[in-house]
């Protein structure tokens, strides 16, 4: 879901450049809190690549938080070292932004908390319930708010890129707008498009692996791919492997 928000001016996010020769891929998508599905997607990827011997790398297509129940456990996961022998890339999605246009004060706190804000707030430990019969300010209880919440946290989300790109891959959290060119892509682009990056997938000269829009069962739309198999919901995370040009999916 798109999140109503004021455009704070800010620098746009990096956007990553790799080579994907002799090297295979796992791309995860959205894990919105649900850190046992996580924790066993990782476990079956870990299998899968004992199979390869090149450079292995897991590329998170964002939205660690919201709607699930475990988000700071998730966060804390994505902040330690990556399973051995791999290379983890963490990308920013669109409720990333939305917690930090929150805690920056931005937006308000109602619609990040009806769009899965809640739940990220209880894996902190911070009923909002509770601290409006504490405080006497709005203002007050979102300060008590961003006392709470772990630097480190803040950090990391301030830190993602929100693109990596190859020769013939692009892994993003929305999708891209087709007939711009990558370097001219928009951030807000990158973190919600849907319609307009669905309907002119025919335009797109690289393979699109994305998540934000769920999907059932992923399938080849074009040359895109959704992962996003609603995890919070369905209980099933998805991963896709891509090596030597070929792709299968990994399910928790």
């Amino acid at each position: 879901m798109t999140l109503f928000q004021r455009k704070p001016r800010i620098a746009a996010r990096p956007r990553l450049d790799i080579d994907m020769q002799d090297a295979v891929v796992y791309a995860i998508g959205d894990v919105h809190g649900c850190y046992k599905e996580l924790r066993a997607l990782e476990q079956k990827i870990l299998l899968d690549s004992l199979r390869f011997q090149s450079r292995k790398i897991i590329v998170m297509l964002g939205d660690y938080i919201d709607r699930g129940f475990q988000s700071a456990r998730v966060l804390d996961h994505l902040l330690a070292p990556p399973p051995k022998g791999f290379q983890r890339i963490c990308l920013a999605g669109n409720h990333e932004v939305a917690m930090l246009n929150y805690l920056d004060g931005n937006l308000s706190r109602e619609p990040w908390l009806a769009t899965g804000g809640l739940q990220t707030l209880f894996s902190y430990g911070i009923d909002p319930a509770r601290l409006t019969s504490l405080y006497g300010s709005s203002a007050q209880i979102d300060r008590r708010i961003r006392e709470i919440i772990p630097d480190d946290h803040v950090s990391f989300l301030r830190g993602l890129p929100i693109m990596v790109r190859s020769r013939k891959f692009v892994f993003v959290h929305a999708g891209i707008r087709p007939g711009v060119d990558l370097a001219a892509q928009t951030d807000h682009d990158l973190i919600n498009i849907r319609s307009d990056f669905f309907e002119a997938t025919h335009l797109l000269d690289r393979w699109v692996v994305h998540g934000h829009t769920p999907v059932d069962v992923p399938k080849l739309e074009g040359r895109r791919l959704g992962i996003d198999t609603a995890a919070f919901q369905s209980g099933r995370l998805t991963a896709v492997r891509i090596a030597d040009k070929q792709g299968r999916l990994i399910f928790s």
